[in-house]
């Protein structure tokens, strides 16, 4: 026996390696692959090692269970598209919340219950899993539900809603005090804890506008790391503690940077309900006012002939209409003819952290023609033109000059500070936000409506004449 546990020790502490370097390399698009395999790499010791732990009788239902995941878990990889990824990672937070919640109510159903000090530890510890569970579980279906489109994008406003979910917290706190003295006989505290749980987190996630789902997602990734590292007490599961805790910080870091990245705090996110009704009338703000300029593809053709510097500025819109192929055919294209072409890409671009890099890398983009923000906002005065492809609040100069906007103080790209400015758009109205965006009525600005892709191969058409 101490030989197995030997074992499942050292391939525990390889797993925890392999997750802390996959994490690194998922940080970088040209090592991202490699951080993949070495998460799954990790996974897969992490699973087998287990099982060594368990008694012969229970290792049947591990396999079909471990066989059904992985089948149902390449089969959404093959067949989710890249425009469906942010709604896929919102529902697979869901799950780890609801799993998480589980373990806690199978730990108190059928577990024995440790004396003195230890039971409380272990008591306070699956409470709070069970509760961080609950909150992720109905908060990434919200989520889901608010991406796919099959809830509406506009924050729900209660009244009194901040003072509902703070008295609810402290309703969750003061249970937690007689459940922690008997543990045993503390299911219904648990139950009760468990419906305050799943309805704080549906509210807090309704109440949170569409525009702020990259957030969103980001946060409850957060929140599902550490409910899994509370299980990990409750199960005396050191790399389950790890694994949990590496999910849980990351997740929170990488919403500190888009909230840095969008100048706002976390909990303006949390409290704030930025977002209105896709499609909505837009905001009334200051600024130039008349109709914005539309342009067509063969005076489009005609800048890009003439163009010694070109910047692509990638959207959600660019996913929805999956122009991305077409795009890079686009960029080597130019390229071809002697033109400098880079991307531009936005922290909160599309509705998924990197979002707009996966999508690029997925079409074989040369990694160095991609730039963030910081990198390229300074060479927008030296630019030609810029294509604003499937994008709106990233591109805002109202977040610089306009007070009255919803998204002022935000740190957006100044694609305005070109030569000529062309935004492809599908239509009219609104973008996801509902923010007026007066770049589209700035002289330098053309429109150019219609689909995204069609438009692109309209443009790979001209350029090949």
């Amino acid at each position: 026996m101490d030989a197995v546990n030997g074992m499942v020790t050292a391939a525990y502490i390889a797993a925890s390696a392999l997750f802390i370097r996959s994490l690194g390399g998922l940080a970088n698009p040209e090592t991202a692959r490699e951080g993949n395999f070495q998460g799954m790499v990790g996974m897969g010791l992490a699973v087998g090692a287990t099982a060594l732990l368990l008694p012969r009788e229970a290792l049947p239902v591990l396999g079909v269970v471990v066989v059904a995941g992985l089948a149902i878990g390449s089969t959404l990889a093959q067949r989710v598209a890249m425009t469906s990824m942010p709604q896929l990672v919102a529902i697979l937070h869901s799950f780890v919340g609801l799993a998480a919640a589980l373990v806690g109510y199978a730990s108190q159903l059928g577990g024995e219950v440790p004396a003195g000090a230890e039971g409380v530890i272990h008591a306070v510890a699956l409470y709070v899993g069970v509760f961080v569970g609950a909150v992720t579980f109905t908060g990434s279906v919200v989520a889901w539900g608010k991406l796919e489109g099959k809830i509406g994008s506009k924050p729900l406003m209660l009244p009194g809603r901040h003072a509902l979910n703070a008295a609810l917290v402290l309703v969750v706190l003061g249970m937690l005090v007689p459940y922690a003295m008997n543990p045993a006989a503390g299911l219904a505290y648990l139950v009760a804890m468990t419906v305050i749980g799943c309805f704080i987190g549906w509210h807090m996630v309704m109440a949170i506008g569409g525009a702020d789902m990259p957030v969103v997602v980001s946060m409850l990734n957060s929140y599902s790391g550490w409910a899994a590292a509370a299980d990990g007490f409750l199960l005396q599961n050191d790399l389950l503690i790890v694994t949990g805790a590496l999910v849980g910080s990351s997740g929170a870091i990488l919403s500190y940077i888009m909230c840095k990245a969008m100048a706002r705090s976390f909990w303006s996110v949390i409290l704030g309900g930025f977002g209105t009704e896709e499609g909505a009338a837009p905001a009334a703000a200051t600024g130039p006012v008349g109709d914005p300029i539309a342009t067509d593809i063969e005076t489009l053709v005609n800048e890009l002939k003439e163009a010694q510097s070109v910047v692509i500025v990638p959207g959600y819109g660019m996913a929805v209409a999956q122009a991305q192929h077409p795009v890079c055919t686009l960029t080597k294209k130019l390229r071809a003819r002697g033109c400098e072409v880079r991307f531009a890409i936005h922290p909160v671009a599309g509705r998924l952290p990197g979002h707009m890099n996966v999508l690029l890398a997925e079409a074989n983009l040369p990694y160095d023609l991609v730039l963030e923000m910081d990198e390229i906002n300074d060479d927008f005065p030296e630019t030609d033109v810029v294509l604003v492809i499937g994008a709106n609040d990233i591109v805002n100069p109202g977040a610089i000059d306009d007070p009255s906007s919803p998204i002022y103080g935000m740190p957006v790209l100044h694609a305005w500070e070109a030569a000529r400015v062309v935004v492809f758009k599908r239509g009219k109205g609104a973008g996801y936000a509902g923010v007026e965006n007066p770049l589209f009525l700035r002289d330098c600005t053309r429109m150019l409506y219609g689909d995204a892709k069609k438009s692109v191969d309209a443009l790979l058409a001209g350029l090949g004449e």
